[in-house]
This record gives C-alpha cells, structure tokens and sequence, in this order.
C-alpha cells in the first residue's frame, strides 16, 4: 500500500505541471467535451506507465536504445507538436464543425498525446532516479515495482479526470468566438514548444 501511494503521489506531480499535454487536454475538452479531453490525458498517463514499467522492472536493453535514439526521437516529437500545434490552431469549435465519429475521435486523442509522450525518452531518467530515491531499487520484488508503477498510471489518471472534468463545468459560459480566440493561442503555444524542442536537438 505504501508503494502505491507513493506512485500515485508520483502520477500526480508527473501529470499536474501544465505543458503542451495540459493545453491540448483543456483545449479539447473545451472543444469537444470531458471525454475527449480525459482521454487525451490518459494517453500521457499510459506513456508515463509504460516508461514507469521499463525504469521499474530495470529493462536496461529497452532504455538504452531509447536514450541511443533520443535526438531523432526527440526530433519527431518535436515535428509532431508542431503538427498538433497548427492542427489546434485552425481547429473549430465542436458545435460548429461537422461531428465525426465520437469512438474514433476520442481514440485519435488518445494515441496522439501517448505518441507525444513517448517521444520524450528523456521522462525514464526522471523515473529511474525518482523511482531511486524512493527505494524501489533495494528491493527485487516484481510485485512492489508493478505496484508502484500502476500508482502512478491511477495517479496521473486521475489528475487527467480532475482536469478535464473541472474545465468542462467552465465551457458553458465560454462563446463560440472565445473559443476560437482559445484555439488560436492554444495552438500558438504549442507550436512554440516544438519548436523550442527542435531547437534544443539541433
């Protein structure tokens, strides 16, 4: 039990700074609703799992290629906040737009932002030397690791529902016009991240 709190305190400061994630999960829910938003966080919250399973369990050969590869794969990710970034910015409003089909909306959301995240490598690092600290590395035990690791999947999980469930309560008392003024500086932003990630690659 203290191993899973402590993940899910974990999962909590991971997932609460506001970064282009947090944009792109307030800016849906604005746009589309508190299930698109929260499960464009959840697909943030998998990627920090699964970069949590590989710090925990020690998959050395799995890190080491990632961190090998990390300026190309730093350099997509960077490309790919670009993409999303023009995409926000020239995105319209939901009531407005033609509606698609919500299964496959929400599962564009969701794939899009674990992309994102995974295309930071650099994220186990921070796990392996947190996951340290906390004492993870005396012990052996698979079940403590996976313990850990699923408290920080719930964790980040439930900062994505908190999140997008509070923006949601606000959405009704925005305009259709202020909210392509949000649009626009959401995507700005955005693209600004990317642009500072290529730039920190090059």
């Amino acid at each position: 039990m203290i191993y899973f709190l402590k993940g899910l305190i974990l999962g909590l400061s991971v997932a609460a700074p506001v970064g282009p994630i947090g944009l792109l999960c307030i800016q849906r829910t604005l746009n589309k609703g508190r299930k698109s938003g929260f499960f464009s966080g959840l697909g943030a919250a998998t990627a920090d799992a699964t970069y949590g399973l590989i710090a925990a369990f020690g998959l050395t050969v799995i890190s080491n290629l990632l961190l090998k590869n990390q300026t190309l794969i730093r350099l997509i990710g960077g490309m790919f906040l670009i993409y999303l970034g023009g995409k926000t910015f020239l995105s319209t409003p939901a009531n407005e737009a033609a509606k698609s089909e919500e299964g496959k909306s929400i599962l564009d959301d969701y794939l899009s932002t674990l992309f994102l995240t995974v295309t930071n490598p650099m994220t186990i690092l921070s796990f392996l030397a947190i996951f340290a600290g906390l004492g993870l590395s005396k012990t052996n035990s698979r079940l403590l690791s996976a313990t850990m690791v699923l408290g920080v999947f719930l964790g980040s999980a439930l900062w994505w529902l908190i999140l997008s469930g509070s923006v949601n309560l606000l959405k009704h008392k925005i305009s259709n016009k202020a909210l392509k003024y949000i649009n626009m500086v959401s995507g700005g932003i955005i693209i600004v991240f990317g642009v500072i990630a290529i730039w920190n690659v090059i």
